[in-house]
C-alpha cells in the first residue's frame, strides 16, 4: 500500500522491449536506497515489483503486456521524469490516504492555471469515472494523493489545487495540456459501490 506522497523524481535511464513487455531502469537516490528484490515502488502511480538495483543510483522493474496496454509508462523515453514512493512500512506514517498503486485508467490534462504562488489542475476523466469521485475528496494522479477542488461530473473534468511544493517536487512541473497522468479513484468508493450493487441484486 502507497500513500500518494511523492518520495522523490526519479528518471527514466534505460528501457528495453521484449516479448512479454517492457523492462525500465529507474535513475533515483532516496528511493534507491536499502531495496531489496521484490520490493513494491509506485512508479508515476504504477506499482511495481524491483527486480535489479544498484545502491542509490537505479533500480529496474518490468511491466507486463497488461501494463504497458493500461499505462502510458510504454511512452517513456530516456530522460522523462517519474514520480516515485517506496510501499509504506506497516509502523510508518499516514500522510496520504490509500493508494493501491493499481491505475484504474488514463486520465488527461485539460487546462493549468497559475494562481498567485499555487496552480489549478484540470483533468479530463475517461467515461465512468467521475461518480467515483466527490468535492474535497482524495483522487490519486500519477501517484500523487490529492484533494479534489472541483468536479463538474456532467463534463467529466476535475480540478485539483497544487501547493508549491507538490508543483516543485514532483512531475506535475512537466505537464502541459494534453498530457496522459494515471488515475486512481479512491478504492473506498468502489468497494462501497460492489456493496450496493450486491445489496439491490
Amino acid at each position: 500500500m502507497f500513500t500518494g506522497i511523492v518520495e522523490e523524481t526519479g528518471e527514466i535511464v534505460a528501457r528495453e522491449r521484449t516479448e512479454d513487455g517492457l523492462r525500465l531502469r529507474i535513475g533515483a537516490d532516496e528511493v534507491a536506497t536499502g531495496l531489496e528484490h521484490g520490493q513494491s515502488i509506485s512508479v508515476s502511480g504504477v506499482c511495481l515489483t524491483v527486480e535489479r538495483f544498484e545502491e542509490r543510483t537505479w533500480f529496474e522493474v518490468f511491466l507486463a503486456t497488461e501494463t504497458v496496454n493500461r499505462t502510458y509508462l510504454g511512452d517513456l523515453e530516456e530522460g522523462d521524469a517519474v514520480n516515485l514512493e517506496r510501499a509504506m512500512p506497516a509502523d510508518g506514517r499516514f500522510d496520504g490516504h490509500v493508494v493501491q498503486g493499481h491505475v484504474d485508467a488514463v486520465a488527461t490534462v485539460s487546462n493549468i492555471e497559475s494562481v498567485e504562488e499555487d496552480w489549478f489542475f484540470e483533468f479530463k476523466l475517461p467515461e465512468g469515472y467521475g461518480r467515483y469521485v466527490v468535492e474535497k475528496g482524495s483522487i490519486t494522479l500519477d501517484g500523487i494523493s490529492l484533494t479534489v477542488a472541483n468536479l463538474d461530473e456532467e463534463n467529466g473534468r476535475v480540478t485539483v489545487a497544487i501547493i508549491p511544493t507538490t508543483y516543485d517536487l514532483t512531475t506535475l512541473a512537466d505537464k502541459d495540456v494534453g498530457d496522459p497522468v494515471h488515475l486512481e479513484v479512491d478504492v473506498l468508493a468502489k468497494y462501497v459501490e460492489r456493496l450496493l450493487e450486491a445489496r439491490f441484486d
